[in-house]
């Protein structure tokens, strides 16, 4: 890896579906935690007003005094906002319900689609030294998640194994182009992700090949398996790579953190442990 005192850019990735119960907030809690197993330095950016992913995370209710609708709403600077999680490398900026008020409140704000890309480019952020800033969306195309969509470098789009799996993928397509098209001209899509997937359901594996006939190499060579341990950890407030760091689930984690490393050229040295 570069200099760790050295100031850079990160790369920014959204994780978005506007369906439900697809494993999103999953999705960003494991991958986070396997970049970080890596050696790369993460920020997760909670945009949920669920606030799941702080809670994944381990950071309790009362210890979100400043959180991401500060960050947006109210101009906190960025160092307020961050907050250290149990993992050395793995920081977090909070989400509370606070945050389900925001689209209302963004309506009328004439950078409404742009405050999250300016806070997250305020002079500090490469003082950080942030190699990926993940930002969880919520499950629906919100202007919460416009504002994700603008202010990243690509979309990962989790999708679950399970009949009619592509529907409603298209009206996600669309958003990004026009996204493309009118305010973030260098967005694209990183990988479609195939969760809960169960290699013993032929269910399962029509989806996949759907999936690829129809997407082809955006679909991630990583399959995220139905893993009871994947849904067991959240309620232990830490990935499934720090609550069963031998399960089927964490594993996947891992392989799905070391092909997107690959795929952006990133030789980041593998360590032991993520806490």
């Amino acid at each position: 890896m570069s200099d760790p005192t050295a100031s850079k850019t990160p790369r920014i990735m959204a994780i978005a579906n506007q369906k439900g119960g697809v494993g999103k907030t999953t999705t960003a809690i494991n991958l986070a935690a396997g970049l970080a197993e890596l050696g790369a330095k993460i920020l997760l950016v909670d945009l949920d007003p669920q606030g799941n992913a702080s809670t994944g995370l381990g950071v309790e209710a009362q210890d979100r005094i400043k959180t991401t609708y500060d960050l947006l709403l109210d101009d906190a600077p960025l160092s307020e906002v961050i907050q250290a999680t149990k993992f050395s490398t793995l920081f977090i900026c909070p989400a509370n319900a606070d945050l389900s008020s925001a689209d209302m409140e963004l309506v009328s704000n004439e950078k409404r689609s742009f405050l999250l890309h300016d806070a997250l480019r305020q002079p500090a952020m490469q003082d950080f030294g942030f190699d990926y800033i993940l930002i969880d969306c919520p499950p629906s195309l919100s202007l919460l998640t416009l504002n994700a969509m603008v202010a990243c470098h690509s979309v990962l789009v989790p999708l679950q194994s399970e009949f009619f799996a592509l529907e409603g993928l298209s009206q996600l397509m669309l958003t990004i182009r026009e996204v493309r098209q009118t305010a973030n001209a260098g967005l694209r899509i990183e990988g479609v992700l195939l969760t809960m997937y169960d290699k013993r359901n032929n269910l399962s594996q029509l989806v996949e090949t759907d999936a690829r006939q129809n997407l082809g190499d955006l679909v991630f060579k990583t399959l995220i398996p139905r893993n009871v341990r994947v849904s067991e950890a959240p309620s232990y407030a830490m990935p499934v790579l720090a609550y069963d760091t031998t399960s089927k689930g964490s594993e996947a984690y891992r392989a799905l953190a070391r092909e997107i490393a690959t795929r952006h050229g990133i030789a980041l040295p593998q360590q032991e442990t993520v806490v």
